[in-house]
């Protein structure tokens, strides 16, 4: 009896032992899965040379050095990606599609109060904060969303600057607002981020390559001024943005929503104000168009431009200098959950990619970091990776 209870015993002990076991090299084996077979890789794809904020739409650009990242776009103190708009008395929105002239109406920020410029017009400054003023419904692409109207006087100005018969109002969208999110985007994965004026995505992205081989087609050059980005990107070929599904930039983290489509007011002028209705959209259309699958998304819109959501907020800073370089750096991240490694693609890697030469990512062969070793830190890695946030959203 006794030794039937210690054979009980040990089998017990024994199936105990196996079964921890087993959970053990389970652990290990997703420990393998995640952080040996598919660690993050970040490869150096370019350089910020320009932040914009654009806090009229379709106003002037305020070209600033730093900014904050934040999901409804970049803000700089009171000056937030296109968070002033321009309504018609019954609110819907005007911009430089019917209203040309408005790229060249600039709104800035300075101790508490908006200043208002424009050609041949006396500069007009009122607070940001009117708590006292009506709160306005207005209407962007037909779906609602609400405004503080800015008062008559700003109203005044700009019905006298666009010259029209007329009324038209600015309305100011506020933190405590519900955004809107852009029914456009909805089909296409993921989709975008709530907004606040924007047409669709919170950030817009596009290097100075892409405009350039854009231009070498043109009678006349363009500026990345007149595709109204967020990040300017150099130091990378024509159109690589258009493969970068996650970035990181300094503590920043984007993702790739969709490509940004484009249309008829890419031929304002933005700095004239003059509407020409056809280039560069008609040359972009030649070379620049979605896939067959994607026609239910783009349409015939052509493609010029990426639109991310803020995945991680945080301070962008343009790399114009080289003490700048850890904030203005732009990498390209594959997994989302992980800290950044500081490793990049070898020679073989990019010889499976089918990249033998480097020239997606623009880097040197370097060898990659040792991976660490060990059931314990394969186990505190993996927990790690689990309570690590990936952002606000």
């Amino acid at each position: 009896m006794e030794s039937t209870r210690r054979l009980s015993f040990s089998s017990s002990s024994l199936l105990l032992g196996a079964g921890a076991a087993a959970a053990a090299l389970g652990l290990v084996g997703l420990g393998y899965k995640y952080l040996w077979k598919k660690p993050e890789e970040a490869v150096r794809v370019g350089v910020v040379s320009k932040l914009l904020i654009h806090p009229l739409k379709s106003g002037k650009a305020v070209s600033v050095a730093l900014a904050e990242c934040q999901p409804k776009g970049l803000k700089l103190g009171d000056l937030q990606d296109r968070h002033w708009l321009v309504v018609t008395e019954d609110g819907h929105m005007v911009t430089a599609r019917q209203q040309p002239r408005l790229v060249l109406v600039s709104l800035t920020c300075e101790g508490g109060r908006v200043c208002l410029n424009g050609p041949d017009m006396e500069e007009l400054r009122f607070p940001v904060k009117q708590a006292d003023n009506r709160v306005t419904g207005c209407r962007v692409f037909g779906e609602d969303i609400q405004g503080r109207d800015c008062g008559d006087e700003t109203s005044r100005w700009l019905t006298r600057y666009l010259g029209e018969e007329n009324t038209f109002r600015l309305v100011h969208f506020e933190p405590q607002m519900k955004g809107r999110k852009a029914e456009e985007s909805k089909p296409f994965p993921p989709p975008t981020e709530e907004v606040a004026y924007a047409d669709m995505g919170p950030v817009m992205l596009l290097s100075e390559s892409s405009v350039k081989d854009l231009s070498s087609k043109l009678e006349h050059e363009v500026t990345v001024e007149q595709f109204r980005p967020s990040i300017v990107v150099s130091d990378c070929e024509a159109f690589d943005e258009d493969s970068w599904e996650e970035i990181q930039i300094g503590n920043v983290r984007l993702q790739r929503a969709m490509s940004c489509g484009r249309c008829l007011l890419t031929t304002v002028n933005p700095e004239t104000g003059v509407y020409t209705r056809k280039e560069p959209l008609e040359t972009l259309k030649g070379y620049r168009v979605c896939k067959p699958s994607e026609r239910h998304i783009y349409k015939s819109s052509p493609l010029f431009g990426q639109l991310h959501n803020v995945k991680k907020t945080g301070i962008l800073q343009k790399g114009a200098s080289g003490n700048t370089e850890g904030l203005s750096r732009v990498q390209t991240v594959r997994e989302a959950h992980l800290q950044i490694l500081p490793v990049v693609r070898t020679a073989a890697q990019r010889e499976d990619d089918g990249d033998p030469a480097g020239r997606r990512c623009g880097v040197q062969d370097q060898p990659l970091m040792k991976r660490s070793r060990g059931v314990k830190c394969i186990l505190t890695n993996l927990l790690s990776r689990y309570n690590h946030p990936v952002g606000p959203h």
